[in-house]
């Protein structure tokens, strides 16, 4: 995994607070673990813009309403 600046990792953090603050309790320790792993791999690609992260978190949010399997471990 990339070391990633601090702009970059406060983005990250601020669009799955705000991603996960739609559900129950703020998400689960799994839907968050998948979120926060889709908004990596998009960083990691050199998607760090806030829209772009955006995109990607809601994506994995509605990949897992529609019954996508969580990360092992969640």
């Amino acid at each position: 995994m990339t070391e990633f600046n601090r702009r970059i990792q406060a983005s990250m953090d601020v669009v799955l607070e705000e991603v996960c603050a739609s559900l129950p309790s703020g998400g689960d320790h799994g839907t968050r673990k998948f979120i926060a792993e889709r908004l990596i791999e998009a960083a990691d690609a050199g998607n760090t813009a806030l829209g772009d992260l955006k995109a990607v978190a809601l994506r994995a949010l509605r990949e897992l309403k529609k019954g996508a399997p969580k990360s092992a471990g969640g």
